[in-house]
């Protein structure tokens, strides 16, 4: 009797794992490469980008340039602006006179392109990597097993939450639920905001704009010195280069740690038209309130210490760092603005000694952005503020950090990728 053949397992040139804009910027670039094989493995149902923050009028603080492709391919079907044309709206756009998508706005986009691409799968949760003869396999809670030579890491950060509020009780949001929850927090009496930032901001103003609606006090505490501005001049921009990789990945490991704490006001500060609005807002509310003060606190300079929840209220402690002073404040509402932050997925485990970490414990991302031992088989998407600067989140260089993965996936430059842009000489 003769043998059946066994059957061939396939083996894909990479596996993508985890979908938000940079590696869904991956899938479509590599989508009309026919020497790359490439997956894309999704846990969520569908697209999600930030949608606890669509709040109306909210935009993106890149121009519309910075899409998944045009930087690395203006002539890609899966543009910002062919989506405009095939919504039937790049007139308005044009008309519009503004390059700044509105952050839903966004995110329908991405949610088109993704509908277009036939390498993604979502609702797909990873359980597992393994590497096995010389293949990295992905295993997923549905049981289903992916073989690939490479593998592109692109989960995305988490929300932060600060320690005090850990283990605390009670119904306080991140503004990654904020949209989800605003009328159950409108609500309340009271309501503070800890935490800086744009998201901050655009939430503060939101609340500020309806406070005399629902008769809410409304705070806004920050530990930074002020309510600080995204940093957004010409020469400024110019650190989201391919220049400024080379040069800050050069540097010593502890000055890159360093000035990664310092250079936050470069991608998490506050647009300065909105913090004028704020201004202008509360002088408007000011004139209208006559003699009654408006209730609202802006704090800065002051670190979150303590928080507990008892009775329906949040006592928060806080510490004004200039004048080492301590005070409370007790409110009914609490959102947390504090930022995201990268964790290794736990799906690496099986991998990790494969993987390099540098002397703080976090991934050492190469310059070609890999993560791995052999410098070429495992790729990471965001996540390298400590090795890559301002660059790594930032929308604009997703399709010029994508080029360059895609060259390293091929061995040969499929997309133009730039050396020199800046004009001005960070090192000497």
């Amino acid at each position: 009797m003769t043998a059946l053949p066994e059957p061939t397992v396939h083996i894909y040139d990479f596996v993508g794992i985890g979908l938000g804009p940079f590696n869904l910027g991956l899938a479509c670039l590599t989508e009309p490469i026919a020497e790359l094989d490439g997956l894309f493995l999704e846990s969520k149902p569908d697209f999600e980008w930030h949608a606890g923050m669509f709040l109306d009028g909210a935009h993106l603080q890149t121009p519309f340039m910075s899409d998944l492709v045009t930087l690395a391919d203006p002539t890609s079907p899966y543009s910002f602006l062919n989506y405009l044309k095939e919504r039937g709206r790049l007139y308005s756009f044009y008309i519009r006179e503004n390059f700044y998508p509105l952050r839903v706005e966004y995110d329908d986009y991405c949610r088109w392109a993704a509908g277009r691409l036939g390498s993604v799968r979502f609702g797909t949760t990873v359980r597992e990597v393994t590497y096995e003869d010389g293949l990295y396999v992905v295993r997923t809670e549905a049981g289903d097993a992916f073989r690939a030579r490479r593998l592109v890491l692109g989960t995305g950060t988490v929300p932060f939450v600060p320690e005090p509020c850990r283990d605390l009780d009670g119904d306080h949001i991140h503004t990654a639920q904020y949209a989800h929850r605003k009328a159950e927090l409108r609500r309340k009496a009271s309501i503070t905001v800890v935490g800086s930032g744009q998201s901050a901001a655009e939430i503060y103003h939101e609340l500020l704009a309806e406070i005399d609606v629902h008769g809410y006090e409304l705070n806004w505490v920050t530990r930074s010195p002020r309510f600080f501005p995204l940093e957004y001049t010409k020469l400024t921009l110019e650190m989201t280069s391919p220049d400024y990789i080379d040069y800050f990945r050069a540097l010593p490991e502890e000055t890159r740690y360093r000035l990664e704490k310092q250079q936050k006001g470069l991608f998490k500060g506050i647009n300065s038209d909105l913090i004028d609005s704020i201004f202008d807002l509360l002088y408007q509310k000011d004139v209208e309130s006559g003699d009654r003060p408006v209730p609202t606190r802006l704090l800065s300079n002051s670190s979150l210490t303590q928080a507990r929840y008892q009775d329906g209220h949040y006592t928060l402690g806080f510490h004004q760092d200039e004048q080492d002073k301590d005070f409370e404040i007790r409110t009914e509402g609490l959102v947390l603005a504090t930022g995201y932050h990268y964790e290794p997925p736990a799906f690496l485990a099986p991998i990790r000694d494969r993987l390099r970490f540098d002397g703080h414990g976090r991934f050492d991302v190469a310059r070609n952005y890999s993560i791995d031992s052999t410098g070429r088989g495992v790729f990471l998407q965001n996540a390298g503020v400590h090795t890559h600067s301002v660059t790594s989140p930032d929308l604009g260089m997703g399709a010029y950090r994508n080029s360059y993965i895609i060259r390293e996936l091929l061995g040969t430059e499929y997309y133009p990728v730039e050396k020199t842009i800046a004009f001005q000489e960070f090192a000497v």
